[in-house]
């Protein structure tokens, strides 16, 4: 017997003004982007303190350029080369999606590496307050994908919680967009408790480490219950492709954390 539960009949589109829609997927990243860059004003007042409020602004500005940037090119490499290869003018058509979060995740790191060069900070307390921010936005996103009733999970009919996604056919299936939703939710949970340690917090790059290893290892495990991207299935040994590009992650995380050195507060 199949069971599921009725998938919440949830419009999109928030609400419209002329030609002009606000929807859920939208006003989720925003939401994020502003929660992200308040929590990092309030963060860089406590130590070590190396840089200023207005610095996370200036920030904020290049990062959003980052993600939007190393987002779309990452979904055309990763995902779609062929098909941009044959038509390479709808690279441009972002309004029509297709972003990926590991290319994104490269635009940041560029970012954070240009920043810090500019400003003469550590890149890696730069990059421990993008760790601890970033994943609100993560999991509002995540949210809006299951209001758009997109990127849904695998068939699950003997799941109590399954559901019936519109255009995911008749079969119920994992709300996997809410497990992820649920464990980048706790990842800023875990952050800040691991940031409020001063001597962590001394030590740039073991926040950056604890996310990237974090967000690899969930990436890893709602990957075995969320359908894979149709025009690429299952890959090497039956991963996916967000499976493969998350085990460097991992890694480096690792990485991060191991090479992590005491650094002086600012005077």
């Amino acid at each position: 017997m199949m069971l599921a539960i009725a998938f919440p009949a949830i419009d999109p589109v928030i609400f419209e003004i002329g030609p002009f829609a606000i929807r859920w997927y939208a006003l989720a990243y925003i939401a994020g982007l502003f929660a992200a860059f308040w929590y990092a004003r309030w963060m860089v007042k406590h130590p070590p303190a190396l840089m200023t409020p207005v610095q996370v602004d200036d920030f904020f500005l290049w990062a959003m350029g980052g993600v939007i940037l190393g987002g779309r090119l990452g979904y055309v490499v990763f995902y779609k080369p062929l098909e941009y290869l044959d038509q390479p003018l709808n690279i441009l058509k972002t309004w029509e999606g297709g972003m990926s979060f590991h290319g994104g995740l490269l635009g940041v790191v560029f970012t954070i590496i240009l920043y810090a060069r500019h400003i003469g900070v550590d890149k890696w307390y730069l990059a421990d307050l993008a760790a601890c921010t970033s994943p609100i936005g993560l999991a509002l996103g995540r949210l809006a994908n299951f209001v758009n009733g997109e990127l849904w999970g695998r068939a699950a009919p003997d799941v109590p919680w399954a559901m019936v996604f519109p255009g995911a056919g008749p079969e119920p299936r994992h709300p996997s967009q809410l497990y992820q939703a649920a464990l980048e939710g706790s990842l800023v949970v875990v952050a800040y408790l691991l940031w409020r340690n001063e001597k962590i917090r001394n030590r740039p790059g073991i926040l950056t480490g604890a996310f990237w290893i974090g967000y690899g290892v969930f990436r890893i495990v709602v990957e075995f219950f969320r359908e894979p991207d149709a025009y690429l299935g299952f890959l090497i040994g039956g991963a996916t492709m967000g499976q493969l590009l998350s085990v460097p992650m991992v890694l480096f995380g690792i990485y991060s954390i191991w090479r992590a050195r005491p650094v002086a507060p600012a005077a």
